[in-house]
């Protein structure tokens, strides 16, 4: 008899693909565990099947960069920082992190469903007693209007957002004088999406040909020394930390700035599902 549970825990990250390059992803989780009946009359105790399942998300692909190694292009090797990974198409990029920044997956591209029945398959292995059988599906947030997806590294974060190359799919809203936006939602998001947001001080100063084909980004924080190269045009820079608050508040003064002078411009950035920041400007 399954039992089930939907909306468990949510999943962000960034994945490389073959033909978009590097995206960001966030995706609920819902779980099915197969069992036997107790004599309690239930198959396990929820409280304690919960937290295992949400753990191995956590510790496991959360926050990481998906990488299906076997794609065209993908190369993979050790480096003073822990792992290089390397790619040709669609763009070239290298990225020198920590191993645990990473998920390496022998496959030539990834997506929900399979990466969803590969970790359902290693949580089977490892079930508690009575537990049998765990079947994990992976979904998109049902988004009515404007999002994009986003790739960054938090330096100063204390958590797994430092890592360089972990990323999100996120809802925009925008206000003008209390009235919606959805016009310039949908061109901020379609502008945004699929970009490297950036802090500018993480950027290494070089010449003029190069700042201009290709970004370099490094920094170092608790986990490690994280360095990023890629091109110039798929990154964003910004003059602020890439949290979603700092999202927030650059977003709202850029509206304010070329889109709604004179008005009071509201935005509502979200980091992935159901959570985000509000910042207010005007011009």
């Amino acid at each position: 008899m399954p039992l089930f549970v939907n909306g468990l825990s949510h999943l962000d990250a960034s994945l490389w693909c073959p033909d978009q390059g590097l995206v960001g992803v966030s995706w609920h989780v819902d779980i099915e565990l197969d069992g036997e009946l107790g004599e309690d009359g239930m198959l396990f105790d929820f409280g304690e099947v919960k937290p295992w399942i949400k753990t191995a998300i956590d510790d496991g692909p959360d926050h990481t960069l998906l990488v299906p190694s076997q794609a065209p292009g993908i190369t993979v090797s050790e480096c003073a920082e822990g792992l290089s990974v390397r790619a040709a198409l669609p763009y070239p990029m290298e990225i020198r992190a920590p191993r645990q920044a990473f998920t390496l997956l022998p496959w030539h591209r990834i997506d929900a469903e399979r990466l969803a029945g590969h970790l359902g398959a290693k949580l089977t292995r490892h079930a508690p007693a009575r537990v049998e059988a765990v079947r994990l599906r992976f979904r998109e947030e049902a988004i009515d209007g404007a999002a994009y997806r986003y790739s960054h590294g938090l330096k100063h974060h204390r958590g797994n957002c430092q890592r360089i190359a972990h990323g999100h799919r996120s809802r925009l809203r925008v206000w003008c004088d209390g009235q919606r936006q959805p016009r310039l939602e949908a061109h901020w998001a379609d502008y945004l999406d699929g970009r490297y947001l950036v802090h500018d001080e993480d950027v290494l100063a070089g010449g003029e040909v190069a700042r201009q084909a290709t970004s370099n980004i490094q920094y170092t924080a608790p986990q490690g020394t994280f360095r990023l190269s890629l091109p110039s045009e798929r990154c964003e820079r910004l003059p602020c930390p890439t949290t979603v608050e700092h999202i927030a508040g650059w977003l709202a003064e850029q509206i304010a700035r070329h889109h709604a002078p004179g008005q009071k411009v509201r935005v509502q950035a979200f980091e992935g599902i159901d959570k985000g920041a509000i910042a207010e400007a005007r011009s």
